[in-house]
């Protein structure tokens, strides 16, 4: 089933979505990462389409990334762009009737996926996390070097950088210099770069932290996957939150790093899709 792509209006500005399956009954909402030029194109073009036929489609351009309009007036701290974005995510859901959703969500979107759920867990469904940030609490050297990306931005640095999300590079040259291209050029939008460094200068990752007691609280139905090479979040983070969520499992993969959508792609779908199914098959009883 094709996706559309366009702009809806989210509280002042507009949010650039790619959706599709609309008539379907249920709604996933994909929620990509952080990295330079991040973008819900560059995190789920590979496997969006892949869930149109059953389900409700929709990825957003989150506020301070890709296309979406971007602030005139920055957020000053890591707890105000996340309060920016579950506004915007919930005002979006509004926009398009979705009453309740399921998440999907990728390393900076994983850690938001938790805070909607801890936010307004009636909005919410079943919730997967993949290489989320919930529970880290170190930069590892390859999250610093994204974190300060906008100081000296080449697309030789990009590609080093992007190569490092994948646990093994061989095959993928064309691919990822696909990546790079899309990635740069979208960066280099004076606007994306303004909000990159703005997002990154003042943003800590206590901010990111979900409190355990928040944790145990959340009564929804958590997939989390993770590669075990993940350079950028390490294990350790989707271990943290495991401890602490009621309903959770938790897939490790082997020869993974922090891009399981592409280097397990196969395997991460099928995993997803089935985890969804079962919510299907439940309501059916």
């Amino acid at each position: 089933m094709p996706i559309k792509t366009y702009k809806v209006q989210t509280g002042t500005y507009e949010t650039l979505i790619h959706e599709g399956g609309a008539g379907n009954s249920e709604t996933i909402i994909f929620l990509h990462g952080s990295g330079p030029g991040a973008s819900a194109s560059s995190n789920w073009q590979e496997v969006l389409a892949q869930y149109a036929n059953d389900y409700h489609v929709v990825a957003p351009d989150l506020v301070g990334f890709g296309e979406t309009d971007h602030p005139t007036e920055y957020p000053s701290n890591g707890v105000q762009w996340m309060n920016l974005r579950i506004e915007q995510i919930l005002n979006l859901m509004d926009r398009l009737n979705v009453e309740k959703a399921h998440l999907v969500g990728n390393s900076l979107g994983g850690v938001i996926s938790l805070f909607l759920a801890m936010d307004t867990p009636e909005r919410f469904d079943r919730i997967v996390l993949m290489g989320a940030g919930g529970g880290l609490t170190e930069p590892t050297p390859e999250l610093s070097k994204l974190a300060n990306f906008h100081k000296d931005p080449t697309a030789k640095s990009l590609r080093n950088l992007l190569s490092w999300f994948l646990y093994d590079t061989t095959g993928m040259g064309e691919k990822l210099d696909a990546i790079v291209e899309q990635r740069m050029e979208l960066f280099n939008r004076p606007e994306v770069l303004r909000s990159y460094e703005a997002n990154f200068k003042n943003t800590h990752l206590s901010d990111m932290l979900v409190p355990p007691s928040a944790l145990k609280r959340m009564k929804h139905e958590f997939l989390l996957i993770h590669g075990h090479q993940d350079r950028f979040v390490p294990l350790a983070s989707s271990l943290y939150v495991m401890d602490y969520l009621e309903n959770a499992e938790l897939h490790v993969f082997k020869r993974c790093g922090h891009w399981a959508q592409i280097e397990q792609k196969e395997q991460f779908i099928k995993l997803t899709h089935d985890f969804f199914d079962r919510n299907k098959v439940l309501n059916q009883v």
